[in-house]
């Protein structure tokens, strides 16, 4: 068990909104841990339409979930918030003294007066192999939406057709692996043109190969995976020699334990209070898509909204008899000073 680590506020999501709550917490000097099921910050923008233009946010004419990712992390990097990225929440616990003890499938425990789900509309979970028994390997050899850690002289498998798949790929063949594969069910990808080309100049160099089809079974010896049978278009099968495997098959949205955490819900949503965005439990607060409320529309900027409020709401709780004061990032020393701005006229 690893050891409880206490804090001001624990955001739950790392999509746009968690990012920006972190943000504005940030600003009222709210130490803050971040848990994401994902294995990067960005959420939803970022793994279902990285590269996609989104022409609502503020300030910006067009930008694109990856951009506004990196934007967002790039404005949050003073306040030096903690992330906690592949990682599950299996529970929520009120303490005696009214702090959240909030636990992850991974081990770690985070100790905050304060939780504020940022979840969107729910954690994105990879969807799995549907294959008997290969759950065994997941972890050790068995890898999703991420490559295998090891690949000095392995026989390595990427499983899907997308641009995450495809890249991985690409960059497997820069290490020192025996062999890399790019496996899909069809012999189209949803990938960039030029990836697509880099992949046909090292398939006819040798260097990697693609093949069509889908995994039919696995072969095992002492408790590694040894080969795969590949079924082809034809239902023909083909033995290939697999240490790793990549699996890129996307991502599903699950509700998972928000729904047996005793908050206050409608149709698979936190009701929340459009004051604090806090929802049926006091200390735990609910912004962006995963709230419920007369009026709400489900838009970045709302989520925006909807944190900023919840942050000045939440402050209290984390120094209670502190006077809150209302700052302006424009005017105030002290922002400036958090943010690493400071200014002649601040020093002076």
């Amino acid at each position: 068990m690893l050891p409880v680590l206490e804090t001001g506020a624990v955001v739950i999501g790392a999509g746009p909104v968690g990012l920006f709550q972190v943000f504005q917490l940030g600003l009222l000097e709210v130490p803050t841990h971040v848990i994401d099921a994902l294995p990067h910050a960005g959420g939803q923008c970022m793994e279902l339409y990285p590269d996609k233009p989104i022409y609502d946010i503020p300030g910006t004419p067009a930008t694109t979930g990856q951009a506004l990712a990196a934007s967002l992390l790039q404005q949050i990097q003073p306040f030096g918030a903690q992330f906690h990225l592949g990682q599950l929440v299996s529970s929520i616990a009120k303490q005696a003294d009214g702090r959240f003890l909030v636990q992850t499938d991974q081990g770690t425990q985070l100790l905050a007066p304060v939780v504020v789900i940022a979840a969107g509309v729910g954690a994105f979970q990879p969807r799995r192999l549907k294959l008997d028994g290969i759950e065994a390997f997941e972890g050790s050899q068995l890898h999703y939406h991420q490559p295998p850690k090891d690949v000095t002289g392995q026989h390595l498998l990427v499983m899907g057709g997308d641009e995450a798949a495809l890249r991985c790929a690409l960059a497997l063949t820069e290490t020192d692996a025996q062999s890399v594969t790019l496996l899909h069910r069809r012999d189209v990808l949803q990938a960039p043109t030029a990836d697509i080309v880099e992949m046909q100049m090292l398939v006819q160099a040798g260097r990697m190969r693609f093949m069509v089809g889908q995994i039919a079974s696995f072969e095992a010896d002492a408790g590694r995976l040894q080969a795969l049978q590949i079924s082809d278009v034809d239902a023909a099968l083909h033995r290939l020699p697999a240490d790793a495997i990549s699996v890129f098959q996307g991502l599903s949205p699950k509700l998972g334990p928000v729904a047996d955490w005793g908050l206050a819900m409608e149709r698979k949503q936190l009701q929340v209070d459009t004051a604090r965005f806090e929802t049926s439990e006091p200390g735990i607060f609910a912004v962006g898509d995963i709230n419920t409320y007369p009026g709400k529309q489900k838009l970045i900027v709302c989520g925006f909204h909807e944190a900023t409020l919840a942050a000045y709401a939440a402050a209290p709780l984390v120094f209670p008899g502190k006077k809150i004061p209302f700052q302006y990032t424009t005017t105030s020393p002290r922002l400036h000073q958090l943010l690493g701005v400071m200014k002649a006229a601040d020093a002076a």
